[in-house]
């Protein structure tokens, strides 16, 4: 069964919003565009590099489509060219090949290649490409998506990088419909710059429980009542 693998670059009151550069995304009057770039670390280039070191396919919201299909197939790839970039190449050319698997209204503009659209019930769609023959599921950016995948509880490993940043607005990572789960942290790391590099797996029902203490007052029980309405 393919998995899916959420990374995601946070900042530490959970915006997502326009990590790579000032022109990606300034809906909402977002100012702060290409946040990630001053906090870049060899810790977390191979955080990273880590999500696609194994085959996969790309699991994209439209917006996110947009932006990288306007700069992807563009990159410079040819070894020869004055501005050639080996990273930047590789990751060009590992994009460019993989299965997009892009959740749209408009299926007919896609146009890099290698691009699918999702069916208009996306919870299901990726639940069918899940049960598939395939390589894993990786999504980058794609908030609305991510918002989708968290209330179907459809996602397998989430990774976060989170930086020591407070925007006060712009898109979250998590909104009011995610479905209650436990999760698993499986690594964890610190980067010279202060960025949470956090990786978590499903961890099962959510456990509950109380600290030891004396029967409620009679002002407890009534509070109680109050908050319960």
């Amino acid at each position: 069964m393919r998995k899916v693998i959420v990374g995601v670059f946070t900042s530490l009151d959970g915006v997502m919003q326009a990590p790579g550069g000032p022109e990606e995304d300034r809906s909402g009057g977002f100012q702060f565009g290409g946040w990630v770039a001053p906090f870049s670390s060899e810790e977390t280039g191979d955080a990273i590099g880590e999500l696609f070191t194994k085959p996969f396919d790309l699991l994209l919201g439209r917006t996110t489509y947009d932006i990288f299909a306007a700069y992807w197939p563009y990159y410079e790839t040819d070894p020869a060219a004055p501005n050639y970039d080996a990273g930047g190449a590789h990751i060009a050319n590992t994009f460019n090949a993989a299965t997009k698997f892009v959740a749209t209204h408009h299926p007919e503009t896609l146009t890099w290649q290698n691009s699918r659209a999702l069916g208009p019930d996306i919870g299901a769609a990726v639940r069918a490409l899940k049960a598939a023959d395939g390589p894993d599921l990786v999504v980058q950016g794609s908030t609305e998506l991510i918002h989708i995948l968290l209330r179907e509880d459809l996602i397998d490993h989430l990774q976060l990088l989170i930086f020591p940043i407070i925007f006060g607005s712009g898109k979250r990572l998590f909104d009011m419909g995610s479905a209650p789960r436990a999760l698993k942290l499986t690594h964890s790391q610190v980067s010279p710059d202060g960025v949470i590099i956090a990786r978590y797996e499903r961890g099962g029902e959510i456990a509950t429980g109380s600290f030891p203490g004396p029967n409620p007052s009679p002002a407890e029980i009534e509070r109680r009542k109050r908050m319960n309405g």
